[in-house]
Formats: C-alpha cells, structure tokens, sequence
C-alpha cells in the first residue's frame, strides 16, 4: 500500500488547476450556533489578478437570506488529477458586483473567466436571481497529493 503526503501547490500551479472556472463549494459563517450554510457553486477564475466571481442564486426559499458583503466565507475547489487529489482553500468575504461598482479592470477580469452554467434548480431558474460577487480574500492556499513508497 502506497502512503501519501502534501505539499503546498505553486501559485503557477493553482492557478493552471482553477483554471477560467468550475464548480466548487461555498461554506457561509452563520450569525448563530447553527453550522455553517455550504452549497455548491460556479465560479469564474482570474489568474491575471488572483480574484474569484461566484454567480448565486436567490429564489423565493433561499437559505441564503443572510449572506451580506461582510458574511464571511470558505470556498473550496477539489478533485482528482493525474497524480493524484489536489484543493484550493480560499477564506474571505463577499463583495458584490454590481452596475455601479462595474470598473473597467472588474470588466476586463470578467471577459477573462468562464463560470460554467449548472442546472441544479429544483424550479426554473426564472424564478430566482442571480447576483455576481467578488471573493475577497485573506488567504488562498493550494495543496496536492504527493505519493511515497512505502
């Protein structure tokens, strides 16, 4: 049996395994003793400045009533490659992106990514909002999976 240890990901390498976007999971801090709210997620990734957008749904029984731009957030992103798992952690809070906070570097980053399109509804998507945030972070941190023999 093969044993496995960690190591920390390049930032090169992080941003190569982000990649434009996917999917990954968004955990919210809960203003109570309650866990915290994750679900699942798309994000768009710009490499060029370090920055996560998330594209949230809003419907009429959203469990997300208490996300606000200071909510803080974990957001994770991992799988499966060629050599092995690897994760990127990132911790912050949300900003929201908006018309009036539209400039002109938040829209060039915003041609630069690809947030993929999920269908994970249980009505149709007509009946919800979708608002864009920025993930600002304090910390961003990659690790993979490095196999040892045994």
């Amino acid at each position: 049996m093969n044993n496995t240890r960690t190591t920390e990901m390049p930032d090169a390498e992080r941003d190569e395994f982000l990649g434009t976007g996917g999917t990954g999971v968004i955990s919210f801090a809960r203003p109570s003793d309650e866990p915290p709210y994750s679900l699942p997620v798309s994000y768009g990734y710009d490499a060029e400045d370090g920055v996560f957008y998330l594209r949230l749904a809003f419907g009429p029984d959203s469990g997300k009533s208490f996300v606000g731009e200071q909510t803080p957030v974990s957001f994770v992103v991992h799988r499966q490659t060629d050599s092995g798992w690897a994760s990127v952690v990132a911790t912050g809070h949300l900003s929201a992106v908006t018309e009036t906070v539209l400039d002109s570097s938040v829209a060039a980053a915003l041609r630069r990514i690809e947030i993929p399109l999920v269908d994970v509804f249980d009505r149709h998507p007509r009946e919800y909002e979708f608002r864009f945030f920025r993930l600002v972070t304090d910390e961003v941190t990659g690790k993979k999976q490095v196999p040892t023999d045994s």
